[in-house]
């Protein structure tokens, strides 16, 4: 059977993408789980595989991913003019290339060349252009697929996080937060636990918006006419959700353990927490795409890069984890042809 074919975009340039995704490669033994493919340049690739000093990492230059080579790395040129490289700077060159990256990579995966996309960082601020008025690589994607909704959505071992408002200000979020949209986050991430990670019951907590979720009322009313409805609405539909609870009381007592995963209602709210327990071993994952699409849970590291001091330890994660809901997908597509045998692999997966 063909590896799953997983397509890497390579971020900006000049941040430790090319780096982490050269460490990465550079274990033979991701070979036997993939045929990865890198939308970048080789000369890029060939500058930064000389900066760590990957001696041993060697790939295939191919025009398309449907040629890819297996049991090797594999890169796309997608672009052909010279570059100048300049670790560490925050300039138009990483923003432009990290974009052409994305571009095709993002194409071939929706054209199904590719099973899966995982990103290098990119920096939000350069890459945008007349082609990428978005905040990030979750609202890109969002589009590019004509997905009506979408779910950010932190994972790990220890925690999974999701969010209801991404990248938006603060001053932003009491407005943009609605009972509609908050049980559609509820929804999306249900059917992901059950779809991408297989977990047949899931439990998910929902935060509260306001200190202590409110305290009934005394400081906000957002828990009682906003966020309790969406959780109410959820249970009716058969989503064991439940909540609001006070953000900070529920990590720091570990009741998120109890929990498949927690939706908070803003970026910082879950991302903080995640990142104190799962900042290396953490994954981006965007749930609720037809593709699968995930990234390591940092960002361009612009202060390390060229250094060869970052860690590949998120984006070998990343990788894992895209192969791996691949394969849950493919796997839950094949038990609705044949329904039959979906309660025995249950039972063998409890």
């Amino acid at each position: 059977m063909e590896k799953i074919k997983v397509g890497i975009s390579i971020g900006d340039i000049n941040g430790i993408g090319p780096e982490i995704v050269i460490k990465t490669l550079s274990d033979a033994a991701i070979l036997n789980y993939c045929t990865p493919i890198i939308y970048a340049q080789a000369k890029v690739i060939s500058f930064y595989k000389r900066g760590v000093g990957a001696h041993d990492f060697n790939f295939n230059v191919t025009d398309s991913a449907a040629d890819a080579a297996p049991r090797k790395a594999n890169v796309i040129n997608c672009w052909e003019e010279e570059v100048k490289i300049e670790p560490g700077q925050n300039n138009e060159v990483g923003g432009k290339y990290a974009f052409l990256s994305l571009e095709r990579a993002t194409s071939d995966l929706l054209a199904g060349q590719i099973d899966a996309l995982v990103t290098a960082p990119i920096n939000k601020e350069n890459i945008q252009n007349e082609d990428f008025k978005f905040p990030g690589h979750t609202e890109y994607l969002q589009e590019r697929d004509g997905a009506a909704n979408s779910l950010m959505f932190l994972v790990s071992e220890k925690m999974r996080v999701g969010v209801v408002t991404g990248h938006i200000p603060v001053s932003q979020i009491s407005q943009a937060i609605t009972t509609e949209k908050i049980l559609a986050k509820i929804k999306l991430m249900a059917a992901s636990l059950k779809n991408d990670f297989w977990i047949r019951k899931p439990k998910v907590a929902v935060l509260g918006l306001n200190p202590h979720a409110g305290d009934n009322g005394l400081i906000g009313e957002e828990e009682q006419h906003i966020i309790t409805p969406a959780i109410e609405e959820a249970r009716a539909l058969g989503i064991l959700a439940m909540g609001p609870y006070p953000a900070d009381g529920f990590f720091a007592n570990g009741a998120y353990t109890k929990f498949d995963a927690v939706l908070a209602m803003y970026h910082d709210q879950g991302l903080i927490p995640f990142k104190q327990v799962a900042f290396e071993s953490g994954v981006n994952f965007t749930a609720g795409l037809s593709f699968v699409r995930t990234s390591p849970d940092h960002g361009t590291a612009y202060d390390i890069a060229g250094k060869n001091e970052a860690s590949e330890a998120s984006f070998r994660e990343a990788l894992f984890s895209a192969i791996h809901i691949v394969k849950n997908r493919r796997e839950n597509a094949v038990l609705n042809e044949n329904p039959l045998q979906f309660s025995k692999l249950s039972r063998d997966r409890d």
